[in-house]
């Protein structure tokens, strides 16, 4: 509120002040009583807020098939501990005719384009996949595809020469049977081989705001854990699967970076012990359902103890969507004969991407580009050998 008064001279009302400003005449303040007043203050003005329609969200522990979340439905948040979703915006019509091309071009080939089949359908994948308001992009090509194969494919075709040719080699039993173990031994080697190299591969062409990811991890060091896991695996009997199963993971993960920056788990295998065990007791009683139940529940523990910088990944998938989800692919794959092998492509992807969200504070701009080089034969020799690692999208 603003003191105001008329001076009693010229009548001029204005602010209260010692002397009018106009004629200079003292107006006695202490006298001014009958003269003030108080009158509002003018307001500024306002700026009209236009208040977008934000459509209804289908919440993360929703159903699968419900409407999905989408990067316009993300409200914006200035907190360190903003909660990041994934969004997916292809559409199964448009993979289902990338598909349809790769299948004829590839007929008419003679197979040879299958590879560059395989990058179109990986490139639709992650540039329709998006994550904090910019898309993915994959920089893979067709011939880094088709030679990686072919080194794969000699490699293996020769233990499998050798396996074959075995038992007509000369020297006697002894001299086959070593012929045998030692063609079967490399190729039970290039197992870890081939999942350290298709990784190390795949992330490498894979780039978020134009900065790459990468894989550093040894392969001499993932050896080790194959070996001591597997062997320790068989002689309990599985029971040691839950703690190798997680070092793996472990091993993968904390060796990816994205650019400079290093991913990190802190999981142990041990507490998923449990769940494991009731697994297999409730194996047969179940018809293996059970099984799924303890797959939810480990990627729900290996996402929940993963992290990049501060922000942590949150996993909410549950056995009975993760059953809904394999039933509804299988079905859809039975009843088209394989045609609808884009709409579960899609559904596979939509599904990971609702229950998965990062929190915490995040500063992209703090990451900087660092780039490793990779070859496609890792690459080849999963797929050749059907390892179903990840980021097997294509």
């Amino acid at each position: 509120m603003l003191d105001t008064m008329r001076c009693a001279k010229c009548g001029l009302t204005q602010l209260a002040a010692p002397a009018c400003k106009s004629c200079g005449t003292a107006t006695g303040l202490a006298s001014r009583a009958p003269i003030l007043r108080s009158i509002p203050a003018t307001p500024p003005p306002q700026r009209a807020t236009v208040h977008a329609a934000v459509p209804a969200v289908a919440p993360v522990d929703a159903p699968y098939g419900a409407p999905p979340v989408t990067s316009a439905d993300q409200e914006p948040s200035a907190a360190d501990g903003q909660e990041r979703r994934l969004f997916f915006h292809g559409l199964v019509g448009s993979l289902f005719g990338i598909q349809i091309v790769n299948i004829l071009l590839t007929l008419i080939t003679g197979g040879i384009y299958h590879f560059w089949g395989k990058v179109r359908v990986r490139s639709y994948l992650f540039s329709g996949s998006e994550f904090d308001g910019d898309r993915f992009a994959y920089h893979g090509t067709g011939k880094e595809l088709l030679i990686g194969s072919l080194k794969a494919g000699l490699v293996l075709g020769a233990l499998s020469a050798l396996m074959k040719a075995s038992p007509y080699l000369p020297g006697g039993a002894p001299a086959r049977i070593a012929a045998f173990a030692t063609a079967y031994g490399l190729l039970l080697l290039f197992i870890p081989v081939a999942i350290v190299g298709a990784r190390r591969y795949r992330l490498s062409r894979i780039s978020w705001r134009n900065i790459r990811f990468s894989f550093r991890g040894r392969v001499a060091d993932f050896l080790k854990i194959v070996a001591g896991g597997g062997l320790l695996t068989l002689v309990t009997l599985g029971l040691y699967y839950p703690v190798y199963a997680t070092k793996q993971h472990a091993f993968l993960v904390a060796h990816s970076y994205f650019g400079n920056r290093q991913f990190a788990f802190d999981g142990r295998g041990r507490d998923l012990f449990g769940g494991y065990l009731l697994a297999l007791v409730l194996l047969l009683p179940t018809l293996g359902l059970s099984w799924l139940w303890f797959l939810a529940r480990k990627q729900r523990y290996l996402w929940d103890h993963t992290s990049f910088e501060s922000a942590r990944f949150r996993c909410t998938v549950t056995g009975g969507r993760l059953a809904r989800l394999y039933t509804g692919n299988l079905l859809l794959m039975v009843l088209t004969l394989g045609l609808a092998l884009a709409w579960v492509r899609i559904r596979n992807v939509r599904f990971a991407f609702a229950y998965l969200t990062l929190r915490g504070s995040l500063d992209p701009a703090a990451i900087r580009q660092d780039a490793q080089a990779a070859t496609a034969t890792g690459d080849g020799l999963e797929s050749l050998m059907d390892l179903g690692g990840d980021f097997a999208v294509g």
